[in-house]
C-alpha cells in the first residue's frame, strides 16, 4: 500500500513537472520565435547612411574652393561672416591640430556608418515616420555642448568632442563631462538626440516623474541599441554600474525615507538626475556614486513596468509617470 501511493505521488508530481517545463518551454520557444521574427523584420528594412566628412573638406580651402563648399553646406556658413575669416579659420594652426587628431581616432567613419545603419533600422521599426537625415561629421572647437545637433532632416556629429576623455584638448574641462567624450559614446549619444525629440519633457515636475522621464529615454536606448552595454547606454563605466547595481536597494530606500519621491524641490534634480560630478546623499558614500542615480532607478522602473504589461514601445511613451511606477511593483532586492 505504501509503495503504492508513492508510485502515485512519482507518477502525480512526474506528469506536473512535465506540464510545467512544456508550459515554460512552449513560453520560452514562442517569446524566442517573436523576437526572430522581429529581428528578421528590422534587418529587412531599407536604410542608407552616408556621413559626409566635411571636417576634411574644410581644410586649407583656397578662394575657389571655398565657394563650392558653402554652396555645399549652406547651413555651416553664418553669413554675417566674410569669407576672409573662414579662409583664416580653415588654416589656423589649433583647427589644423584638431584636424590632425580626428583623423587618428576617426581616420574612416566606416564602423560608425554600420552601427548607425542598424540604429535606424531600429529606429525607423519603431517610428516608421522616421527617415534617415544627412549625416554631416564637423570639428567644433570642443564646442560639446552641441556635439550632436538634430533638425528633421540633419544630423550634426562634431568629431573633436570624441576624441577619448583624457585628450589634452579636454585638460580644462571636467572629468564628469569629459568622460562623455569617448568615441563610444558618439551612437548613444546620437540616440539620445532622437530620445529627447520623441520623449521631450516629463509629465509632472516631481522627481519620480523626472526619473521615469530619463528612464524611458535609457529604455528606448535599450531598444534601440540592443547589442550595447547598460553601462554605454548610461554613459558609465562598469564599475560604476556595478555599484548602482549593489547600492539600487539603498537608493531607492533613501529616496522613500526622506520623502522625496513626490517632491518638486529642483535642487533634487543636479543631485540625482543631472550630470554632475558624483550624486550627492550628503553621506560619506558621495565620493564612490556616480551621478545620475536618478535616471538608473527610473530605468528598473520603467524595465520592472514592461516586463509585467504587455505594452508596446511607443505605448510606453504616451504612458504617465505614475501610472507606470503604481503598475510597476518596483521594489529593489536587498
Amino acid at each position: 500500500m505504501f509503495v503504492y501511493f508513492c508510485d502515485m505521488n512519482k507518477t502525480k508530481y512526474s506528469k506536473m513537472f512535465r506540464f510545467i517545463f512544456l508550459t515554460s518551454f512552449s513560453v520560452i520557444f514562442l517569446a524566442c520565435k517573436k523576437e526572430y521574427k522581429m529581428s528578421a523584420e528590422i534587418a529587412s528594412i531599407p536604410v542608407e547612411v552616408s556621413i559626409e566628412r566635411f571636417d576634411q573638406k574644410f581644410v586649407n580651402v583656397s578662394d575657389a574652393s571655398l565657394v563650392k563648399i558653402k554652396e555645399e553646406y549652406p547651413f555651416l556658413f553664418p553669413t554675417k561672416y566674410k569669407d576672409e575669416f573662414w579662409l583664416r579659420k580653415s588654416k589656423d594652426t589649433l583647427h589644423q591640430e584638431l584636424v590632425n587628431e580626428v583623423k587618428k581616432v576617426f581616420p574612416d567613419l566606416n564602423n560608425v556608418s554600420v552601427e548607425l545603419t542598424s540604429f535606424y533600422k531600429h529606429l525607423i521599426y519603431y517610428y516608421p515616420h522616421i527617415e534617415v537625415p544627412r549625416i554631416v561629421s564637423l570639428i567644433s572647437d570642443v564646442d560639446y555642448k552641441n556635439n550632436i545637433v538634430l533638425r528633421k532632416e540633419l544630423l550634426l556629429l562634431s568629431l573633436d568632442t570624441y576624441l577619448g576623455g583624457e585628450h589634452y584638448f579636454y585638460e580644462d574641462i571636467s572629468k564628469y563631462i569629459k568622460d562623455d567624450f569617448e568615441p563610444s559614446q558618439l551612437i548613444p549619444n546620437i540616440a539620445m538626440a532622437y530620445a529627447q525629440k520623441i520623449i521631450p519633457r516629463a509629465d509632472n515636475r516631481d522627481l519620480l516623474a523626472q526619473m521615469i522621464l530619463f528612464g524611458k529615454r535609457r529604455y528606448l536606448l535599450s531598444k534601440l541599441l540592443p547589442k550595447r552595454r547598460l553601462s554605454d547606454i548610461f554613459g558609465h563605466t562598469e564599475g560604476q554600474m556595478d555599484w548602482l547595481k549593489d547600492n539600487e536597494s539603498f537608493i531607492w530606500r533613501y529616496f522613500i525615507e526622506k520623502e522625496m519621491l513626490y517632491s518638486t524641490n529642483k535642487d533634487l534634480l543636479p543631485r540625482f538626475v543631472y550630470p554632475a560630478p558624483f550624486s550627492k546623499f550628503y553621506l560619506s558614500i558621495d565620493q564612490q556614486a556616480p551621478d545620475k542615480v536618478g535616471q538608473y532607478i527610473g530605468y528598473q522602473i520603467v524595465f520592472a513596468f514592461m516586463e509585467k504589461n504587455n505594452v508596446s514601445l511607443q505605448e510606453l511613451m504616451k504612458i504617465d509617470s505614475r501610472s507606470i511606477f503604481e503598475a510597476s511593483n518596483y521594489k529593489p532586492q536587498k
